[in-house]
């Protein structure tokens, strides 16, 4: 782990919802003024690789970043592109019967769901950044 993979995971755990990736690059450069945006891509990528975060590649039109590499989904607002954590447990269990039953070793599956946020329901501005507000 270089000095500034660190700082890059330190900053995708740290950040609430699921960053872009400019958004992680946005946070890395108030540690590291110097580190480019290149290098911020390519660790994140490694990050994902080594099962230390999610990249989550949805129907939105950026890559966002999950600090959380546990199994999990994702809900996403169609309107303001808000994306937050799905707290579901079943289809887990569908992801084991079928290797079960089939006889694959499945690594995992992607699930997300999409609708339409509270706050775009409600007439409410959320910004659109894709962030939990806490």
């Amino acid at each position: 782990m270089t000095p500034q993979r660190t700082t890059i995971l330190e900053a995708v755990r740290q950040i609430h919802g699921h960053p872009t990736a400019d958004e992680v690059y946005e946070r890395v450069r108030r540690v590291l003024p110097r580190v480019s945006l290149g290098t911020v891509y390519r660790n994140l990528e490694i990050l994902a690789q080594e099962g230390m975060i999610q990249k989550i590649e949805s129907g939105a039109s950026q890559k966002r970043y999950d600090g959380n590499p546990s199994a999990h989904h994702h809900l996403r607002c169609l309107r303001c592109g808000r994306l937050e954590d799905a707290p579901l447990k079943r289809p887990l269990e569908a992801m084991e019967a079928l290797a079960e039953t089939q006889g694959y070793e499945v690594f995992g599956f992607l699930l997300e769901f999409v609708g339409i946020c509270p706050a775009c329901l409600g007439g409410e501005d959320s910004g659109g950044n894709g962030r939990r507000s806490n």
